[in-house]
């Protein structure tokens, strides 16, 4: 038996899609501590985090299964639903005993698909100096680096792609 990618959009708020957001934080965040995440920060950390904007028209959440299991998500965020040409990538994340096996790119293709449907142009992203993964990634994918499009507290490393 083969064993197989399935990503397909799902509402963030499945247990499925909210076990896969708590370790995507829980997995940043003890990257940039240096030392595991606390229950307690990763429950600050995914409150009010603006996860229900991650649904049509304004975005799009998609869980990615490998032989039916859930282990990866990504979402899409339309920035300005006025315009509705620009959306950023957020909350990539392939579970770490699923990393290697191509997930990462069927995530990317799947929100890219959705922005199109959407009516996106152009999405982009920032990220970490530390999520080297990730932004290899990114890179194999299309996406180049870009002047810094916000000031957050976590962003060093900006990327764009035009669909």
């Amino acid at each position: 038996m083969t064993m197989a990618w399935n990503v397909t959009p799902e509402r963030y708020d499945t247990p499925e899609s909210t076990a896969l957001r708590r370790d995507y934080y829980d997995e940043v965040a003890s990257r940039y501590w240096g030392r595991p995440a606390t229950t307690r920060e990763i429950d600050e950390g995914l409150t009010d985090d603006g996860v229900e904007r991650l649904v049509a028209p304004t975005g799009e959440f998609v869980v990615g299964r490998y032989d039916a299991k859930a282990a990866a998500c990504a979402g899409l965020r339309v920035v300005d639903p006025n315009t509705a040409d620009t959306a950023e990538l957020t909350r990539v994340y392939v579970r770490p005993a699923f990393r290697g096996s191509g997930g990462g790119g069927l995530l990317l293709a799947a929100i890219e698909t959705a922005a199109r449907e959407l009516g996106i142009k152009r999405i982009r992203l920032d990220t970490r100096n530390d999520l080297v993964e990730a932004r290899a990634l990114y890179a194999r994918h299309g996406y180049v680096e870009v002047p810094a499009f916000n000031q957050g507290p976590y962003a060093e490393h900006w990327f764009a792609k035009s669909l």
